[in-house]
C-alpha cells in the first residue's frame, strides 16, 4: 500500500516553477496565514536557487504595541539550533578533529548512559539523530538551575525508554552533549565554535547565541500564547543562562536567507567553501526512522510515506520529492526551516505564537506553490482542525482524570508529615513545605501550591506546571517518597519520622 500512495503522489506532482516564473502571491499566502491563526506576528524567508523569493515581516513584535515585524527582527530559533550543531561536527570533521562515528567518551570522557549497551557503543551520531535510547527528559534542562554540564553529567541516571538503536527517541539532552564533545575537540567553546566557523563565514550578523546576547537587541520578539477563550496575551520570557548546543540560539529572517543558501548549496556561501559537501551531506541524511504509526507524526505529516530523523534534521517524502526541515519551540515562539535540496528551495518561519503550528500551514502552503503544485489541501484548515482536536483531546483527558477520582478520600497522613526533603539522581532536590495550613513544593525552576487531589495525590494549583499531580507514597505513616513529572523521589532519610 505505502509503494502505491507513493506513486500515485510522484504521478500527481508537477514540474517545479523556474526562477523567472516564481509565482506572485506567496505574499498572500503568509498573510492569509497570519490572519487566520491569530499570530501577533511573522517573519518569513524563502529561496530558491541563487534567489531570495520573499523576505518580509508581517504584523508586531508585541501585541498592543507599534513596534512591526521586520526581516531584521531577533525571533529565538529553539530545537532549530541543532543543526548548528550538527554543522559544526560536520566542519570539525573536515579538519580531521572529529569523525561523526567516534565514541562519545572519545571527547567527553566522563559522559556515560544508565543503558550498558549505550554507554559502551554511544557515537556523536547517535546523540545527534536520536536512537541512544534515553527519552526526552526536557525537565532536566528547561527552567534548571543548574548549568549544562551537570545536566550531562546526571544523563547517567535517566532509564532507557528503547534499546539502543533501538528506536527513536528525541533528546535535547542527547544534543546538548554532542555539543559539548565538539566543544572539546574544537578546543573552544561551541559558541566560540559556532561563530567562528559558521555564523561569521555565512555573514549571519543578527544571530546571537545566547539569551544574555538577545536582551541587549532591541526591537526583538516578545512571546505569546492564546488563552482558553482564545484571545492572545503575552507570556514570560523564558531565559537559558548559558549556551545550548540544542536549543539558545537567536537570529533573523535575513540572517536566514543566508543559512538556507549555505546548506542548499552544498557547504558554499558567496563562492566559497564553508564545510565541505559530503561532510554537510550527512547531516541531511535519514538515520533513525521515526514511528509513522505514531498518531501525533501520522498527524503532522499527514501526506508522507517515510518520516526519518537525520541529524539535526528531518527527513521525509512530500509529494514525490524530499524534504529536509526541522521545527523550533520556545516559550511564546515557534520556528520553522523548511527545505527541498533537490530543487533548491527553502523556507523560513519565525512567528510569536506559542505552540502554533501555523508554520508548518504556510510553509506546505508555500511549498505547492514553488513547486507549481496545486494545492494538496487548505493547511490552515487542516492545522487549526488538528490543533483543536488535540485541545479537546487533553480537556477530555482531564476531565475523565478528574471524574473518575474519589473528592472524598482524603489525605493518609497530617499534612505536616509530607513536609520534607525529596530526591531524584538525575531531578534533583524536591522541597515540600508547609505555610499557613497549606503544603507547597520547590523543584528545579518551579515552584507552586499542592491542593489536596484524591488521597496522597495533591494537584499543583499555580506557577507553571498548574494542574499536574503529585502523588505521594505512604507505607509506615510518613510519606517516604512522591512522583511528580514521570520521576520517583525518594525521600531523605533524615527527614523520614
Amino acid at each position: 500500500m505505502a509503494r502505491r500512495l507513493l506513486i500515485l503522489t510522484l504521478a500527481f506532482a508537477g514540474p517545479p516553477l523556474a526562477a523567472g516564473e516564481l509565482p506572485a502571491d506567496l505574499d498572500a499566502i503568509v498573510a492569509k496565514s497570519l490572519a487566520a491563526w491569530k499570530a501577533p506576528g511573522l517573519a518569513v524567508a524563502v529561496v530558491k536557487g541563487d534567489d531570495t523569493v520573499l523576505l518580509k515581516g508581517y504584523g508586531v513584535t508585541r501585541q498592543g504595541a507599534p513596534g512591526a515585524v521586520t526581516p531584521k527582527t531577533l525571533f529565538p530559533m529553539g530545537s532549530c539550533t541543532k543543526a548548528l550543531t550538527s554543522a559544526l561536527l560536520a566542519s570539525l570533521a573536515d579538519d580531521g578533529k572529529l569523525t561523526l562515528d567516534d565514541p562519545v567518551r572519545k571527547h567527553l570522557p566522563d559522559f556515560r548512559l544508565n543503558d550498558p549497551a549505550a554507554d559502551a557503543k554511544a557515537t556523536l551520531r547517535d546523540l545527534m539523530c536520536h536512537r541512544t535510547g534515553t527519552a526526552a527528559h526536557d525537565y532536566l534542562w528547561y527552567r534548571a538551575p543548574w548549568g549544562r554540564a551537570e545536566v550531562i553529567r546526571r544523563a547517567r541516571y535517566l532509564p532507557g525508554a528503547y534499546p539502543f538503536r533501538g528506536g527513536y527517541e528525541y533528546s535535547s539532552v542527547m544534543v546538548m552533549a554532542a555539543g559539548q564533545a565538539a566543544a572539546n575537540a574544537g578546543g573552544a567553546s561551541w559558541e566560540d565554535l559556532v561563530r567562528d566557523r559558521l555564523t561569521t563565514p555565512l555573514g549571519m550578523s543578527d544571530t546571537v547565541l545566547t539569551s544574555a546576547a538577545a536582551a541587549k537587541v532591541p526591537g526583538r520578539a516578545a512571546g505569546h500564547r492564546l488563552t482558553d477563550a482564545g484571545t492572545v496575551e503575552a507570556m514570560p520570557e523564558y531565559v537559558l543562562t548559558e549556551a545550548n548546543p540544542a536549543g539558545s540560539a537567536f537570529t533573523t529572517a535575513t540572517d536566514a536567507v543566508n543559512w538556507l543558501h549555505f546548506q542548499l548549496d552544498g557547504g558554499r556561501f558567496a563562492g566559497k567553501r564553508v564545510v565541505s559537501a559530503a561532510n554537510l551531506r550527512e547531516t541531511h541524511t535519514a538515520q533513525t526512522p521515526m514511528p509513522r504509526t505514531d498518531p501525533e507524526i501520522a498527524a503532522v505529516y499527514p501526506d508522507s510515506v517515510k518520516v526519518d530523523y537525520a541529524l539535526g534534521w528531518v527527513v521525509y517524502d512530500y509529494r514525490g520529492r524530499e524534504v529536509v526541515a526541522h521545527g523550533g519551540v520556545t516559550d511564546g515562539f515557534r520556528t520553522l526551516f523548511l527545505m527541498v535540496p533537490k530543487e533548491r528551495v527553502g523556507v523560513a518561519l519565525f512567528n510569536n505564537l506559542h505552540q502554533t503550528k501555523m508554520n508548518l500551514a504556510v510553509a506546505h502552503a508555500l511549498l505547492d506553490r514553488l513547486m507549481g503544485d496545486p494545492p494538496a489541501r487548505d493547511w490552515d484548515a487542516y492545522y487549526l482542525k488538528l490543533e483543536a482536536t488535540e485541545r479537546a483531546d487533553k480537556a477530555a483527558a482531564e476531565a475523565a482524570r478528574d471524574a473518575a477520582r474519589d473528592p472524598a478520600a482524603k489525605p493518609s497522613a497530617a499534612l505536616e508529615r509530607y513536609a520534607g526533603s525529596y530526591e531524584h539522581p538525575a531531578y534533583g532536590p524536591a522541597a515540600v513545605t508547609l505555610v499557613g495550613g497549606a503544603l507547597h513544593w520547590k523543584w528545579s525552576g518551579f515552584t507552586g501550591a499542592l491542593t489536596p487531589y484524591e488521597g496522597d495525590t495533591f494537584r499543583v494549583s499555580d506557577g507553571p506546571l498548574t494542574g499536574r499531580l503529585v502523588e505521594f507514597r505512604n507505607r509506615t505513616g510518613t510519606p517516604d517518597a512522591l512522583r511528580a513529572v514521570g520521576a520517583v523521589f525518594e525521600r531523605k532519610a533524615s527527614q523520614e519520622r
